[in-house]
């Protein structure tokens, strides 16, 4: 049954930590997952908090742990010695989530921790884990996986597979590399189960692997795994020797966090924030699209002091119109363009295609929306001068902002600046005062 966080659970756990009742909360919590008691932890109150975490037995520790927001992570841990955080955290994780938690650190912190590992190996696979670029596939991938040699019989394979085994959490596929540690590829258990004791793997293994190299960007790593319908992605060095493996669980949580980080990116937030931030952070995080926007509507009313509107002052009815709907279209076609960047299904060779369905989906609108507005404006202003006047305004507003919001994406793209920018006020702003330019230029023609 899944599990439902409530209010009479959070009161009880709070009760049991206020008379300091440990057995109690071990008993409540131990047919809990590590996510549940995360969930747990977090709406707690900081002092609850570290309490609770603190009567855990150190396996569950670590697995909470690598399930919280980092700020909670690191407010847990700050009280920890660089020994206890090898102890209980680093020594019960694989290196993927270990690397991750160490990574949060201070260089100075980093270094001691690292110095306390015991096991020279697993340091230097943390160590090796921290050099790569963050959210690519070598930051991504855990060191532990089960590899077999193509000269082992079964038998061997099965006896080396045991050992192999008691470092990895999950067994998804077996790895088939050559004298030279280089991938070559893979073998099921199903067939090592169905195979006589006495065969080579070189006579039952898929010649047919996939993997990616170390620089591989976690973008690709998603899509390749998405395309291929992967649970587990081997990766390699510039050698090809495998070196280690990416699952699907961190995939999940490396495309929440990009979904998280375009989500506030096209909201206008500069940084990636959370919920629990200081004031200051999440402060200058909004403010420098803000002062943008305020700008963008300074531009505006120095564009509409630039006409005579005094003149025909019944223009300032539209205003809001004309600027509601460039941002509209604007926004929309940005995020076409966006996802389309995202999904691999847009480059050099289909753009001018795109260009045209964007400028005919435009145009089509724009259409069906100057009619709607001719009749309701011709209804209200008998003078055909108005009507036409921001019909044609709207719709040469409409078809410019679907044009500018299929480009900027391209561009920022092609200059190795996040397209996602170009899906929240940035569009919106420079279409509503290129709009307002068109819509008075086009009204002091005609009017």
């Amino acid at each position: 049954m899944n599990f439902q966080l409530t209010q009479d659970l959070i009161n009880e756990i709070e009760i049991l930590i206020d008379v300091k009742n440990r057995l109690a909360l071990i008993q409540k919590c131990e047919n809990l997952l590590a996510p549940d008691i995360a969930e747990i932890i977090e709406v707690l109150n900081l002092n609850d908090s570290k309490y609770l975490f603190d009567v855990l037995d150190d396996e569950l520790k670590a697995d909470i742990l690598i399930e919280l927001e980092e700020d909670l992570r690191e407010k847990l841990l700050e009280n920890f010695s660089s020994r206890e955080i090898v102890e209980d955290v680093i020594d019960n994780l694989e290196s993927d989530d270990a690397a991750d938690v160490i990574q949060e650190f201070s260089k100075e912190k980093q270094e001691e921790v690292l110095s306390k590992i015991v096991d020279r190996q697993q340091a230097s696979d943390l160590v090796d884990l921290l050099s790569y670029e963050e959210n690519s596939a070598g930051a991504l991938m855990a060191k532990e996986l089960i590899n077999v040699r193509e000269d082992w019989s079964i038998l061997r394979c099965v006896t080396e597979m045991r050992k192999q085994a008691q470092d990895v959490n999950n067994v998804y596929t077996i790895y088939v590399v050559n004298k030279n540690l280089e991938l070559i590829g893979t073998v099921s258990l199903k067939t090592l189960l169905l195979t006589p004791e006495k065969t080579f793997i070189s006579d039952i293994y898929n010649k047919q692997v996939i993997s990616v190299k170390t620089n591989t960007s976690g973008e690709e790593v998603a899509r390749i795994m998405n395309k291929y319908d992967l649970i587990v992605l081997p990766v390699i060095n510039e050698k090809n020797e495998l070196i280690g493996r990416i699952t699907i669980d961190d995939v999940v949580d490396f495309i929440k966090e990009e979904a998280e980080k375009d989500y506030q990116m096209a909201s206008g937030i500069s940084d990636n924030i959370e919920p629990v931030d200081n004031v200051f952070t999440l402060t200058k995080a909004r403010i420098p699209w803000l002062l943008i926007g305020m700008i963008g509507g300074l531009l505006g009313a120095q564009i509409i002091g630039l006409f005579q509107i005094e003149e025909n002052p019944i223009l300032a009815f539209f205003i809001p119109l004309i600027a509601a709907m460039g941002g509209n279209v604007g926004v929309q076609s940005s995020a076409i363009i966006v996802q389309a960047l995202a999904a691999k299904n847009l480059g050099l060779d289909n753009w001018a295609k795109r260009f045209v369905k964007e400028f005919s989906v435009a145009l089509i609108n724009g259409l069906i929306c100057c009619i709607i507005l001719f009749i309701i404006c011709t209804l209200l202003y008998p003078e055909p001068k108005l009507p036409i006047t921001v019909c044609l305004s709207l719709l040469t507003v409409m078809i410019f902002a679907a044009l500018f919001g299929t480009f900027i994406p391209l561009i920022l793209n092609k200059y190795n600046i996040d397209p996602a920018l170009a899906t929240g006020p940035f569009i919106t702003t420079m279409n509503d005062v290129i709009g307002l330019f068109i819509y008075f230029s086009i009204a002091e023609l005609i009017l």
